[in-house]
């Protein structure tokens, strides 16, 4: 078992740093300037951390948050970023299927051509993967920075699933997990190909840029494993407080609503407003996402509400009947304790009456 965690973990970790490098050598290759293999050097903070893991982690994860998911940006944003500024600078002929049939009809033909006549199929593998890398170079830009960002956003699904888990982490937090990462990810990729394919975008640098960082900003959701974790705490006399102990209950839930409000949603509907309110910028797919942005932001209001107003209810109805108000957290050990004392002072109660009791009657007698 420790042999397949130790195998997860610098396979997922080889897997980042291979994505990064085609990102950097497309930065460069698009750029023509060998100094931006310099970001490569990125990945050697994701070695570093390779080797903290193993050494002091045994190769598993920590708790709430992931350096491999975060330094995998670091290594990758920066080479996104590039190309996408650079973007459209290169013109498309073919399209991506056009390119296909390509690859798979006539240079596979004449590849199969040239090597008939040797008996071997060395050969014959050789040349059709020269032909193929031939191909993949004369790619447009604009398909290559398309397939980085559909790959690493597929990477960080996969990678986070591949990745050994920590003790804090049950296979089922990290399957919910998993899934809503899934969602995330297609939301960001619509973001980012929907709003920066506009023509008028592209002509705006400064609103370029701003689309991008609010893309970043979208990214740094995950890394964090908060979503289906709660948050520890001790009941104590000055935490007994409303706002403290619906943290303390509902930290999971109000960490995917936070995320949503702040994060994703939150960002990308003021985008969408902006293009649609100061640059006058419409179209089907633009007007559709927002008003989907104006949904969600609503409906995680809407259930903020009916949490605080629910938990309120039921803190103010225990506080009615004298009941202690503990730490919610885990009701069922907390309830569970708080029972087992009871029923020990009521033991020890029956098994040793008071003094004053059993030695009257032996006074009259």
């Amino acid at each position: 078992m420790e042999l397949m965690v130790l195998l997860n973990a610098l396979v997922t970790r080889l897997l980042f740093v291979l994505h990064s490098l085609i990102g950097v050598w497309r930065v460069t290759a698009v750029k023509k300037e060998p100094k931006y293999w310099l970001l490569a050097l990125l990945n050697l903070l994701l070695c570093l951390e390779t080797g903290l893991t193993l050494k002091f982690k045994q190769g598993r994860g920590y708790k709430w948050f992931s350096p491999a998911i975060f330094l995998y940006l670091i290594c990758i944003v920066p080479s996104l970023w590039l190309l996408e500024i650079h973007h459209g600078t290169q013109y498309c002929g073919n399209e991506p299927g056009a390119v296909q049939v390509n690859v798979s009809n006539e240079d596979f033909n004449q590849s199969r051509e040239s090597s008939h006549g040797s008996e071997g199929t060395d050969h014959h593998i050789i040349q059709t993967a020269k032909v193929f890398v031939n191909q993949l170079s004369t790619i447009c830009e604009t398909v290559w920075t398309l397939a980085l960002h559909q790959t690493f956003l597929l990477l960080l699904v996969v990678g986070r699933w591949l990745l050994p888990i920590g003790v804090e982490i049950t296979r089922d937090q990290l399957s919910q997990l998993l899934l809503m990462f899934v969602g995330t990810a297609a939301d960001i990729l619509e973001f980012a190909s929907e709003t920066l394919d506009i023509e008028d975008v592209r002509k705006n640098y400064a609103l370029i840029n701003a689309i991008l960082a609010v893309w970043t900003w979208s990214m740094l959701q995950f890394p964090l494993d908060l979503a289906v974790q709660h948050i520890g705490c001790k009941p104590s006399a000055p935490a007994r407080r409303i706002p403290s102990l619906l943290l303390c209950r509902y930290s999971a839930e109000l960490w995917n609503i936070g995320v949503s409000l702040f994060i994703q949603d939150g960002p990308f509907f003021i985008v969408r407003s902006i293009l649609m309110g100061h640059f006058r910028i419409f179209n089907q797919m633009l007007v559709f996402f927002t008003a989907k942005n104006i949904l969600v932001v609503t409906l995680q209001l809407y259930r903020l509400a009916v949490i605080t107003l629910d938990f309120r209810a039921t803190v103010l109805q225990k506080s009615r009947k004298g009941e202690v108000c503990c730490c919610p957290c885990e009701p069922y050990e907390a309830r569970a304790h708080a029972a087992a004392h009871q029923e020990n002072e009521m033991k020890e109660f029956v098994a040793f009456p008071p003094k004053e009791e059993s030695q009257a009657p032996s006074e009259d007698h």
